[in-house]
């Protein structure tokens, strides 16, 4: 058996293809980000009100900084940090209630998309190579499906660990303990702005991240042999907890800091050192601790942020 993938997770054969796939309509995805979608476009302004909106900043702040950013993808996908179990199922139940997929499901999306764009050549879908909107629908209302796709194997801590078996199976059902509070505590308001504004601004903003951040945008590392690179998107590094620094974070993905260079505003990271200062974050991976890759080139200061320069500067 030979294989050809660098991830844990994904096990490529010889034969596995990731250029040939059909893009097909997904009901439940597109019903659900539709739904939410609708939802605050027809009744937000009818019930827009202060508190709910601040509601929505606050909700929207702490499940993707301490949810998604640091808790499903830089502990459960990268595992660039160690912690407490405790902690860890905070954060990636908080992750969840971001809105778009349960753990397994998220790390499998990653982690495809992650061997994908590694490769000499990939499906659109994976480099988000469509125009604006055609991939705003593919992404947010479609699934790609592979002629021949490679095999995705968790590892045992995470697929037989029962709390995650079940987040993966209610992860949309999670958002209906916390409509029921709001409703209780601010009425329809709360409803409107704490989960559905929420989950359909958080969900598309992930979007809107990806999109550009595989597209362009500044750069000062290029990946030899991968056929898509990361952009950093500026003007998203603060509302995205730092996950816009997207050329970084394809230059080390093992690492726990994603803004690494000056000025580059990570809030991701803070909240790792915020758990660090208080004993519940320890074994910490930032890109001096990573091994060297034969493949990362940086990218001279001219070239940064122009991707035809910085593939004229990459060795053959």
């Amino acid at each position: 058996m030979q294989l050809v993938s660098g991830s844990e997770r994904i096990i490529a054969h010889a034969n596995c293809d990731p250029v040939q796939g059909t893009v097909h309509w997904a009901p439940i995805k597109s019903v659900w980000i539709g739904s939410m979608t609708t939802a605050v476009l027809l009744l937000g302004p009818i019930y827009f009100s202060w508190t709910a909106f601040l509601l929505f900043l606050a909700g929207s702040g702490i499940t993707l900084c301490a949810g998604h950013s640091v808790g499903m993808h830089r502990r459960l996908i990268h595992n660039s940090f160690e912690c407490p179990l405790w902690l860890e199922y905070v954060c990636v139940y908080l992750g969840v209630l971001v809105g778009m997929a349960g753990p397994i499901g998220m790390i499998r999306l990653h982690d495809m998309r992650d061997w994908a764009q590694r490769q000499p050549a990939c499906h659109g879908y994976f480099s988000h190579e469509s125009g604006f909107w055609r991939d705003g629908w593919h992404q947010l209302h479609c699934r790609l499906d592979l002629g021949s796709p490679p095999e995705f194997r968790p590892e045992p801590r995470l697929a037989n660990d029962r709390f995650y078996r079940w987040l993966e199976q209610t992860w949309m059902a999670q958002q209906i303990p916390w409509a029921v509070l709001f409703l209780a505590l601010g009425g329809v308001p709360w409803l409107i702005w704490g989960v559905c504004a929420r989950v359909a601004v958080c969900v598309t903003g992930h979007w809107l991240v990806g999109h550009y951040a595989h597209r362009e945008g500044g750069q000062t590392w290029v990946v030899s042999g991968a056929c898509v690179q990361g952009y950093d998107v500026k003007i998203a590094g603060l509302i995205s907890m730092g996950e816009s620094w997207h050329n970084n974070h394809h230059a080390f993905p093992g690492s726990a800091k994603l803004g690494i260079e000056p000025g580059q505003i990570d809030l991701g990271w803070a909240l790792i050192l915020g758990f660090q200062r208080f004993g519940l974050a320890w074994a910490i991976v930032t890109p001096d601790r990573l091994p060297d890759r034969p493949a990362l080139v940086r990218v001279a200061e001219r070239g940064r942020g122009c991707p035809l320069l910085a593939r004229l500067l990459t060795p053959a």
